[in-house]
């Protein structure tokens, strides 16, 4: 269910509806269900009609196959693997993400029983055309011959199928917005910062190492919440500037693994004063998004 948490006054509390402002998020809720119960579970079948998506993400990979026949989008496979071969969006270690993509590929060929030839991938918003371009030689090195590329953002709209509303895609190492107006893409913009960035304020506040601050994020969000803050914060900050201009009472849409932290919407909700939705399984937002894109 979504919640929809608008900025609190005093002590009263926060509600949550399921909307999505134009009243087609319970599908894409369904959607996002299924596909969360698709990891780490058998293949859903053979897919008739495959559309692959890869989601080349600072931390992780996750690869999604959906099958389409019937004119439906149904998830057969989704899975990932620790990553690192990318910084902020741009591809820094082409050789290990390749490896990362050609091993989920292979994998997922091997349990769907099918030839997996196309797919779709994703970059960060207004990064140059030339990293742009590298998201989509890595899947070609690893074994697709037609790679369709979206950005980020759209890619996660065409899951949540915002009307009105900001789409905001909270990532790794940046964090992307995209304003909609009558299902339209209206504005996109892309700023530094995202889950990283709150690893390294959570490490320097503990006196551990990345790895160890985004363990403890995991196990302990109650306890990471607060010393977080400044570092959601800054991320608020980033998204008034890319929403500047835009009316106060447009909704903000939450996306991407970075902020899956209990509260954190209502941080951001408080400090915005304005309406944060939440959504089921965020993380799987834009991967299937990018699937969805796919020939």
């Amino acid at each position: 269910m979504a919640q929809r948490l608008r900025p609190r006054r005093g002590l009263s509390p926060v509600g949550g509806e399921r909307s999505d402002g134009d009243g087609r998020s319970a599908g894409s809720h369904e959607l996002l269900a299924a596909a969360a119960e698709r990891i780490g579970a058998p293949p859903g079948g053979t897919p008739v009609r495959p559309r692959v998506g890869v989601d080349l993400g600072t931390a992780s990979c996750v690869l999604v196959v959906l099958d389409s026949a019937d004119r439906t989008d149904r998830p057969v496979w989704v899975e990932s693997a620790g990553s690192g071969a990318l910084h902020d969006g741009v591809v820094v270690d082409f050789a290990r993400a390749v490896a990362t993509v050609r091993e989920l590929r292979e994998r997922a060929c091997d349990a769907l029983g099918t030839e997996l030839t196309r797919a779709a991938t994703a970059h960060p918003p207004c990064i140059p055309v030339a990293d742009a371009r590298a998201c989509t030689y890595v899947c070609e090195a690893a074994g697709f011959d037609e790679v369709t590329l979206v950005d980020e953002v759209t890619a996660a709209q065409r899951t949540l199928e915002i009307s009105e509303g900001a789409v905001v895609d909270v990532g790794g190492g940046s964090t992307g917005v995209g304003v909609f107006r009558d299902g339209r893409l209206e504005r996109l913009d892309d700023r530094p910062g995202g889950g990283h960035h709150l690893d390294l304020v959570l490490a320097g506040a503990l006196g551990v190492d990345v790895a160890e601050a985004e363990r403890f994020k995991r196990e302990r969000p109650a306890d990471a919440l607060p010393i977080l803050v400044p570092g959601l914060h800054r991320i608020a900050e980033s998204i008034r500037a890319m929403t500047h201009g835009t009316d106060a009472d447009l909704p903000l849409h939450l996306a991407g693994g970075a902020l899956m932290i209990p509260r954190a919407g209502d941080v951001l909700a408080q400090y915005l004063q304005r309406t944060v939705v939440t959504h089921p399984h965020a993380l799987l937002i834009t991967p299937l998004g990018i699937a969805r894109s796919a020939p």
